[in-house]
């Protein structure tokens, strides 16, 4: 079963959840417990989402924060930690209101956790020069999205 549940995760997320939370946990130096605080959930459910044992976030206000914390995450080598712990309280503090919108597509999830790794890789010049690069449209809108969402 937790191999399936980690197939659907991928599917959701771009990758399991212990990946993306580990490195939020690692980049920002975070505990298990400090990070489930952060999104606003129990340190338990964090667990099961971790270990596969749960598939899906079911709060998009979570999953919201779980994708600022990701960008934190590419932007913290950059960043004082006083800053750091600034942007922790800003996130734990954003209120996501549903705007009756429909669901993105599951694309659009890999795309947000794909644009967060470039982010964490590369810098912005480097993005857009990769951008300029290549003859592959889509990687190019890709790779400029990262570029102009730091």
């Amino acid at each position: 079963m937790t191999e399936a549940n980690l197939a659907q995760q991928r599917m959701l997320y771009g990758e399991p959840l212990a990946d993306t939370t580990a490195r939020v946990m690692t980049a920002l130096g975070l505990t298990q417990a400090k990070l489930a605080q952060v999104l606003q959930i129990s340190a338990p459910m964090l667990s099961q989402l971790i270990s596969a044992h749960r598939v899906k976030i079911g709060n998009p206000a979570v999953v919201h924060r779980l994708q600022a914390l990701g960008d934190l995450a590419g932007q913290a080598p950059r960043m004082t930690p006083e800053a750091i712990a600034a942007r922790l309280v800003e996130i734990h503090d954003e209120q996501v209101t549903m705007t009756g919108q429909p669901p993105a597509h599951p694309d659009a999830s890999r795309a947000a956790a794909t644009q967060a790794h470039l982010r964490s890789i590369a810098t912005p010049a480097e993005l857009l020069a990769l951008a300029a690069a290549t003859t592959n449209t889509r990687l190019a809108e890709l790779l400029e999205s990262a570029a102009d969402r730091r």
